[in-house]
Formats: structure tokens, C-alpha cells, sequence
């Protein structure tokens, strides 16, 4: 990977840079690097979606011209835009939870696919757009629970209504790319080069949703309670958050400076060393914390794949990223972070730290 920490803070210093769901728990990591890149940051979000949160426990707010909004809002959305004219767009406002998709299913598709949709018409009257890196997920494949992983080019599906709305939001962003964004009338007709990214599961400081894996176990082993979990044979590609944020980053960087090239879906997945079990994460976030117990809960009756891997050999090879941390470290790493929150100590420079850490690494 290219030197992280010349190359990315010469580039990203006073880009004006726009993040829809900042307030979540990627969009604050992202949004707290590209901070400290010296990035000019918008964002637009709901209100934080738990108590607490990531986002307002780095403070945020302070620190970028934070907007609330709903994503499903095409005209709060498009004043927003029009407003700050961003030069790069990351979009990571969604639904993200699999078992909420199944409680709310039109919240889903309309926030997943309708959301995506109103940002892209938004751009389309937008001169001061360049880049938009859309950010969906591992799960818009059509999983068919193989043991290679899934490359770019392997055909959109899911089950569930969350996988579902996400492979939608895979095809609507590639129609689009194809009418009016199409990389052969780049630089002609107009002056955007859209991108989608997919990464596997993430892990990190910060993270407070429900229905997570290492939430749920940090929440448990807080209050000294046995940890219940449900497919625990299930694998996932497993990564610390700043993992697939360092390719987003990366990528929007060589998007802005050749549109023509990278255009196009991209996975940011880790080796097969990452790709653990259910079990296994829980096995080594309770060894990590020091103690603690762990049962499969009997009543897991909603459709979850029980396999699922990504091949991001094109993200190595095109663009220089690779993951840095194994999973052992990456589950310290949060661990640790979980640890200091709790213990009332300052977790912003912490965060900061992690961060610094990892670009030096």
C-alpha cells in the first residue's frame, strides 16, 4: 500500500468531502480520519443511532458542518449538496442490520435503494461532484454459501430483505454509471466517476448497534452475563473497521485522479487467516477481555448464510490495498478500546491513536 500517511494527507487537505450516514459507526471512524487528513467534512445523517455512540462520544459535531437528514429526504438531501458542493462523496447511509430488515422491510428497501437513488439525482445536478464511492456490503451477492470468495463480477442477490436491498442498491448504482455517469463519456459529458465498495464484516471501538456480534459480547461481558449467540458455525470475513476505510480512502484518491480507471465495483475483504466462525470471534473477544462465558441461543429461526467469503485480489492488485492487521489484533485492538470507554478514559485520543497507528503500520 502506498505511504498512508504523506500521499493521503497531502491529497485529502482541504478536499471538500461529503459523508452521508457520518453519524453511524463507520461513517464516525471515517469521518474522524478524513478529520485529521485535513479534509473539509459535510455530513449528512440521522441523528446518532444508539445511546451511546461513537459519534458523539469523539464530538464530532465540532469538528465538521454536520447536517441531520434523512436520506430518503431528496430535497433536504439535494440542498445539502448543492450547498456545500462537495468534490467527493462517501455514501454510507443505510439500514444495516439483517434481522431489522426482516422487522422492517420497506424502511429497508426504501432507505437502501430509494436513499442511494435520491444522492445519485442529487449529483447529477451537482457541477462540484467528482468521486462517489457508494458503499454497500459483503451480503449483496447472491450467496450461493460456496468456499471461494465472491468476486466483483459474481452476480448480485440475497435473501434476506437487507442482502436483497443492497444487491438493488449494487444494480441501481451500476445503471446509473452505465446512463449518466458512463467512464467512456468521462471528462466529456460530464465529470463523475462513481464507484461501489464491499466490505466484510466490521469490527472496532465505538460500535453500540444490536444484533452485532461483538456489541452484543461487549454488552454482555460488561455486566458479567453469559454471552448468547446464534449460528455460531456461521463464517464471516472478519476486519477492523479502518481496514476497508483505508480502501474507500484510497480508492476515491485514484478515482479523483484518473475517473476513467476505477469506475467500477470493488471488494476490500480480508485473507482467509480472517475468515472465522461465529464461535470462534466470541472465543477470542472473551480472551481478549479476560474472562467470560458464552451459550447458542435455541431459538434462532431467522434465514442467516452460514457461509460467506470476498476475494479482494483486484483491490490488491489495481490499487496497492491490503489489510493489515490479523484478527487476533484487530479483536484486541476493539477490545481495548471497549476497555477504556468503560473505564471513563478518554477514548477520542485513543481513536486518533488506533488511527495514526494503523497509517504508520
Amino acid at each position: 500500500m502506498e505511504n498512508m500517511v504523506m500521499s493521503q494527507t497531502d491529497f485529502w487537505r482541504s478536499k471538500r468531502v461529503l459523508i452521508t450516514g457520518h453519524s453511524g459507526f463507520k461513517g464516525s471512524w471515517l469521518t474522524q480520519w478524513l478529520v485529521m487528513l485535513g479534509a473539509e467534512v459535510c455530513g449528512f445523517s440521522l441523528e446518532p443511532p444508539t445511546e451511546p455512540n461513537l459519534f458523539s462520544t469523539l464530538n464530532l459535531a465540532k469538528d465538521i458542518d454536520h447536517r441531520v437528514g434523512d436520506i430518503r429526504n431528496s430535497d433536504s438531501l439535494a440542498t445539502t449538496i448543492r450547498e456545500f458542493k462537495p468534490e467527493i462523496i462517501f455514501h454510507l447511509a443505510a439500514q444495516p442490520l439483517v434481522r431489522l430488515s426482516y422487522q422492517e422491510p420497506r424502511l429497508t428497501y426504501e432507505t437502501n435503494v430509494m436513499g442511494t437513488l435520491n444522492l445519485y439525482e442529487a449529483i447529477r445536478t451537482c457541477d462540484s461532484v467528482n468521486v462517489v464511492v457508494s458503499i454497500t456490503t459483503d451480503k449483496c451477492y447472491e450467496n450461493k454459501e460456496w468456499v471461494w470468495g465472491y468476486r466483483e463480477n459474481d452476480p448480485m442477490g440475497g435473501y434476506d430483505p437487507y442482502s436483497s436491498s443492497k444487491g438493488c442498491a449494487e444494480l441501481l448504482s451500476a445503471a446509473y454509471r452505465r446512463s449518466f455517469f458512463n467512464p467512456e463519456q468521462y471528462g466529456k459529458t460530464h465529470q463523475v466517476s462513481l464507484a461501489t465498495a464491499r466490505a466484510g464484516n466490521v469490527i472496532g471501538g465505538g460500535d453500540w448497534a444490536l444484533d452485532r456480534l461483538i456489541p452484543d459480547c461487549v454488552r454482555s461481558l460488561e455486566k458479567n452475563e453469559t454471552i448468547v449467540i446464534r449460528s455460531p458455525n456461521a463464517t464471516r470475513p472478519w476486519q477492523h473497521v479502518l481496514e476497508p476505510l483505508s480502501g474507500y480512502l484510497l480508492l476515491a484518491k485514484k478515482m479523483y485522479e484518473d475517473g476513467l480507471l476505477y469506475s467500477e465495483g470493488w471488494n476490500f475483504g480480508p485473507g482467509d487467516d480472517s475468515v472465522l466462525s461465529v464461535e470462534q470471534i466470541v472465543q477470542s473477544t472473551v480472551k481478549s477481555w479476560g474472562c467470560g462465558e458464552y451459550a447458542v441461543a435455541s431459538d434462532a429461526n431467522l434465514h442467516e448464510a452460514q457461509l460467506l467469503k470476498l476475494d479482494a485480489s483486484k483491490a490488491k492488485a489495481r490499487l496497492g490495498w491490503k489489510c493489515k492487521f490479523s484478527i487476533e489484533n484487530a479483536i484486541e485492538q476493539t477490545i481495548f478500546w471497549y476497555r477504556t470507554f468503560s473505564d471513563k478514559l478518554p477514548t477520542k485520543e485513543l481513536t486518533m491513536k488506533q488511527i495514526n497507528t494503523y497509517q504508520e503500520g
